[in-house]
C-alpha cells in the first residue's frame, strides 16, 4: 500500500484556493456565531439540556453541513438516553459514499472524521477587548472560546471533502462523528460508538481534528496523547469555622492536611509523581521523535507560554530548559495540577478563622500507556487511606462510577502510504516537511477507536499552536493555519489506497 506522490486530477493550488474561499465566505462567519454561544460541556453546565446551548450549536452545524449539498450525503443528529431516561449529549453523524470505483463495496476502506462542539468554561484574564463569548477577528486570528477547540473541525472536515469532489479527485467513503461531551471526558461517546458500529464500516483512516501544532509553519502529526484523571479532593476537620487564636495549635488546618495528602502523590520540589504505577517506559521511537522536534522548535518549546515576567521567563523559570526533556515532560510523564479550590474566602473577606473545609480540584495527566480508570482507583486509595489526624477525606473522581478517568493513546506504527501522503501534503500546502509531536492533552475517542479498529491509521492533528491557549483566556484560531490544514487533510484522504484494510 503505497501512496503516489502525485494524485490523479489533484491540483494542490486549486485545492487550496477552494478551501481558502470556503473559509472566508462560510466557515469564519459560522465560527463567529458559534463562539457567541456558551455551549459549555456538561461537567461545567449541569443544566446543559435545559439551557439548550449544546443543542443549538449541534443543529446549526448540522444545518450548515446539509446546505453544502454533497452528493449522497446522509446526516442525522442522534440523541441517545441512559437506562433511566436521562438524556445523553447529542452527536452529529454523517455518511458520504465513495467516489473511487468500487469504493462502496463491502470491505472497502472508510475514513472517519472526528471533532467536538462542546466547550470549556469562561476562565478569567481575558484581554479587555476580548471575552469567551465575544468573537473578534484580528490580524488573521479569531478570538473566543471554542473556535480552535474544537468548533472548526466539522466545518473543515466537510470542506476538505467538498474540495476533493469539486475537483473530481476520487476519494474513499467517509463518515463523520461530531460529539458534544469531549471536554467532560467523552463519557457518552462509548454508547454512540456501540450504537453506530455497524454503520461506521471498515475504518482504515481516522482523521481527528482536535489536536495541536508545534508551530504554524508545517503540518504536525500527533503521535501520542496523555490520559487524565480529574476529581475533587475534600478535607474536613470541623463542623464550622472557629477562632484561629483559640484553636490553632490544637485543631489541624484542613489546608495542611491537604498538603500532606498531596505530598503522598507528588514531590513538591521537582514535580515528579511518586507512585511508580503512574509512570510507563517511554518507547525509543518517541524519544527519538522528541529529540528531533526539540531540534526544530528549540527554546520555543517553553517560551511559547505567557510567562508572568516576560517571554524569556524573567525570574520565573520553566521546570526544565532542556527542550527534549520539556517535550517528554508534557507528553510521556505524569503531572499534577490544582485547577480549582473551595473553602477559601476571598482575601478581602478572610477573618481570623480556622476554616472547617478545604477542597481542591485535581487534574492528573497520565502517560499514554497508563490505564485511566486503574489510575483513578489507585489515586482514590492513596489519598483516602490513613488520613492524617483521622480527618474526613474524600476524593471524588469525575465520571461515572466504574468508568473514572480517561486513558491516553500511543499511535500505531505509521504505514508507508501515510508517511508519503503526510510529507507530500505538508510540502504542498506549507512548503515544509511534516513534523511529529506528542501532545499533553487527552482525546478519549482515540483509545476507543484503536481498540475497535486496531489496524486503522490515525491522522491526529489540529490548529492549537503556540499561544492559541485553548481552555484559557484569549483562545484563538489561527486562520491561515486552519486553511492549510484543511487542504492538507483533503490531500491525505485522497491518498488512502483502495486496498487499505481496517
Amino acid at each position: 500500500m503505497n501512496a503516489p506522490d502525485r494524485l490523479p486530477g489533484l491540483d494542490a493550488g486549486v485545492l487550496q484556493g477552494h478551501v481558502d474561499q470556503a473559509w472566508d465566505a462560510q466557515i469564519v462567519p459560522e465560527l463567529i456565531d458559534y463562539i457567541a454561544i456558551p455551549a459549555k460541556s456538561p461537567m461545567f453546565d449541569a443544566g446543559w439540556a435545559a439551557h439548550g446551548h449544546i443543542d443549538r450549536v449541534v443543529h446549526r452545524a448540522a444545518a450548515w453541513v446539509e446546505r453544502q449539498r454533497l452528493a449522497g450525503l446522509k446526516l442525522e443528529v442522534i440523541a441517545l438516553r441512559e437506562a433511566d431516561g436521562t438524556p445523553r449529549t447529542p452527536v452529529i453523524f454523517f455518511e458520504l459514499p465513495a467516489t473511487t470505483p468500487g469504493g462502496n463495496a463491502a470491505g472497502a476502506p472508510t475514513v472517519l472524521l472526528y471533532g467536538h462542539l462542546d466547550k470549556q468554561p469562561e476562565f478569567s484574564g481575558w484581554r479587555a477587548d476580548l471575552g469567551p463569548w465575544t468573537p473578534k477577528l484580528e490580524d488573521g486570528l479569531l478570538y473566543g472560546r471554542g473556535g480552535a477547540d474544537d468548533g472548526y473541525a466539522v466545518y473543515a472536515a466537510v470542506t476538505a471533502l467538498q474540495a476533493l469532489d469539486a475537483q473530481g479527485v476520487p476519494r474513499p467513503r467517509c463518515v463523520g462523528l461530531i460529539e458534544t461531551c469531549e471536554e467532560s471526558g467523552s463519557g457518552d461517546l462509548p454508547a454512540y460508538i456501540d450504537a453506530l458500529k455497524p454503520r461506521l464500516g471498515d475504518v482504515s483512516l481516522v482523521v481527528c481534528l482536535d489536536s495541536g501544532a508545534g508551530n504554524y509553519d508545517q503540518l504536525w502529526l500527533t503521535t501520542s496523547l496523555r490520559g487524565n484523571v480529574t476529581g475533587t479532593l475534600r478535607v474536613e476537620v470541623l463542623s464550622e469555622g472557629v477562632h484561629s487564636g483559640d484553636s490553632s495549635g490544637i485543631v489541624p488546618s484542613s489546608l495542611r492536611v491537604l498538603r500532606q495528602l498531596l505530598d503522598r502523590l507528588e514531590d513538591a520540589a521537582t514535580g515528579r509523581l511518586l507512585p511508580q504505577s503512574l509512570h510507563c517506559e517511554i518507547p525509543a521511537e518517541r524519544m527519538a521523535q522528541a529529540a528531533e522536534t526539540a531540534r526544530v522548535l528549540g527554546d520555543e518549546v517553553w517560551k511559547r507560554f505567557p510567562w508572568a515576567c516576560g517571554a524569556d521567563g524573567g525570574s520565573v523559570l520553566p521546570m526544565t530548559t532542556d527542550a527534549t526533556e520539556a517535550l517528554l515532560n508534557r507528553t510521556w510523564r505524569p503531572t499534577l495540577s490544582v485547577t480549582g479550590a473551595a473553602g477559601l474566602p476571598a482575601i478581602a473577606d478572610a477573618g481570623n478563622v480556622l476554616r472547617p473545609v478545604t477542597a481542591f480540584k485535581l487534574s492528573l495527566r497520565l502517560p499514554p500507556l497508563v490505564d485511566g480508570h486503574d489510575a483513578a482507583v489507585r489515586l482514590k486509595a492513596l489519598l483516602e487511606d490513613n488520613a492524617p489526624y483521622n480527618a474526613k477525606v474524600v476524593f471524588a473522581p469525575d465520571g461515572r462510577v466504574g468508568a473514572w478517568g480517561a486513558s491516553g493513546w500511543n499511535a500505531p506504527p505509521i504505514e508507508p502510504w501515510l508517511e508519503t501522503a503526510l510529507q507530500a501534503a505538508s510540502r504542498a500546502h506549507y512548503g515544509a516537511p511534516c513534523g511529529y509531536v506528542g501532545q499533553g492533552g487527552t482525546i478519549p475517542l482515540m483509545s476507543l477507536l484503536q481498540q475497535g479498529f486496531p489496524k486503522a491509521q490515525m491522522m491526529v492533528c489540529g490548529v492549537l499552536g503556540p499561544k492559541s491557549n485553548a481552555h484559557g483566556p484569549n483562545e484563538f484560531l489561527h486562520l491561515p493555519y486552519g486553511k492549510r490544514l484543511t487542504a492538507a487533510v483533503a490531500q491525505v484522504i485522497a491518498a488512502l489506497p483502495a486496498d487499505a484494510v481496517a
